[in-house]
């Protein structure tokens, strides 16, 4: 179970009159242009192809363009209906993600670029003794809140790098990010709507709606766990994202947080939760969001058109790690340290061990990890290296975390493009001192 750190009642109350006056003030309640404006794009970034396939995408991030969206840095445009933005490379150098940074992936094309606080409410429904209605004021006063660092990473990050390439968006390694959440543990909510003994799946919904994928009734987006599973007891409702009220854009007012879990799970600007009594056989349950059945999650493009491959909900992140900076733009010298550095994270418990290699993954050597900020946040960590002449090199970062999941040197396939955590590599060059 997650450690959740308690806030004190005057951090709280801070919190609560941010948003509060947020909202009063048609702020951060309110975006009043959801079209991004084009930014000014750097030189060498003019010059990436549009389309990286159908080989592997050879860069860190994808290559779409450089946007701005309202309450955003900067970011790399995926796709504008619905809204995917993928965060840049360079703010990664620290284990927490700006709240502006923060990547952005929504399911479905119609995205409330509003919220009236005064009339909107958590509803907790269905096979409950007390369905209740909860206000942002009654989230912040009557329950005690707690804070947790938890990356939260979209399933198809990195799915540029599949081969053969699968549909969906293209994303690069930038569609994560990692923060410290605070709200309300999801468990209390639930005791306090008292669930029947009949329940079986708890469903969770926001304020997203569009067409979705033609013909599979997927309208609305819905994602559900099972009463029974244990990671109901670290989720929490938050309200705030690094201590600021979330962007809307990242789920205001509230969004469900899963520790560990992919992101499908943690619902934007989430309005309803409902427990029900039956297995969730909508479509974002039934047919999208499946992984094989198989170690990885791995299969084949001939497996899968047997029919014959069992897919089960994805759940838990496999175990990654990145290197951050050189990132290979800039010559190093030969004879100068240089520090290797970057960030690891698990959905399986805190990274214990990172290993960083030199010549391409030939052999590894032990690296230096930064503070352990809880078992499903970014943790740093840093490796001192000094060139020893001129040339090429490929480092490798390799990541183990708690329950002793090591981090592979294979890639993986699966139709949906998810579970990508191969070790990853950075070619630089090494110049002369002299």
């Amino acid at each position: 179970m997650v450690e959740h750190r308690e806030l004190s009642r005057r951090k709280l109350l801070g919190t609560a009159a941010i948003a509060a006056a947020a909202a009063a003030a048609g702020g951060l309640g309110t975006v009043a242009n959801l079209f991004a404006q084009q930014s000014q794009v750097p030189a060498d970034e003019k010059s990436l192809p549009t389309f990286t396939g159908p080989s592997q995408n050879p860069y860190w991030n994808s290559v779409g363009s450089i946007v701005q969206y309202p309450q955003k840095f900067p970011l790399v445009l995926l796709t504008d209906r619905p809204v995917q933005l993928e965060t840049p490379r360079h703010y990664f150098e620290t284990a927490f993600t700006p709240n502006g940074a923060f990547y952005v992936r929504w399911h479905l094309d119609e995205i409330p670029n509003s919220v009236d606080l005064s009339t909107w409410r958590l509803n907790v429904e269905g096979s409950v003794e007390r369905p209740l209605k909860f206000s942002m004021a009654d989230l912040t006063s009557k329950f005690n809140p707690v804070t947790v660092a938890a990356v939260n990473q979209c399933s198809g990050n990195s799915r540029s790098k599949f081969q053969p390439r699968v549909p969906g968006g293209q994303w690069g390694h930038g569609a994560m990010g990692n923060a410290k959440w605070t709200g309300v543990p999801l468990r209390e909510i639930l005791d306090a709507a008292n669930i029947k003994p009949d329940a079986l799946f708890v469903q969770f919904q926001g304020l997203d709606q569009g067409k979705g994928p033609e013909g599979h009734g997927s309208h609305e987006f819905l994602k559900s766990l099972d009463v029974k599973n244990p990671v109901l007891d670290d989720c929490i409702v938050a309200y705030a994202m690094n201590g600021e009220p979330l962007p809307m854009l990242n789920g205001f007012p509230v969004r469900l947080v899963v520790p560990g879990y992919f992101a499908t799970y943690w619902m934007k600007c989430l309005s309803w939760i409902r427990v029900l009594d039956k297995p969730d056989e909508n479509f974002w349950m039934k047919t999208g969001y499946r992984v094989p059945d198989t170690p990885r999650g791995n299969t084949t493009p001939d497996d899968m058109k047997t029919g014959n491959v069992k897919t089960v909900p994805i759940s838990r992140m496999p175990v990654r790690s990145f290197i951050v900076t050189p990132d290979g733009a800039t010559k190093l010298v030969a004879q100068l340290p240089v520090v290797v550095c970057g960030i690891a994270f698990s959905g399986y418990g805190s990274i214990t061990k990172l290993e960083v290699s030199i010549d391409d993954g030939k052999s590894f050597k032990a690296a230096e990890l930064g503070e352990d900020h809880g078992p499903y946040s970014f943790r740093e960590w840093s490796y001192k290296w000094t060139p020893p002449k001129p040339g090429r090199y490929f480092l490798a970062a390799r990541a183990t975390d708690g329950k002793g999941n090591i981090q592979p040197d294979e890639g993986v396939w699966n139709p949906g493009g998810y579970l990508w955590n191969r070790i990853e590599r950075q070619e630089v060059v090494v110049g002369r001192s002299s």
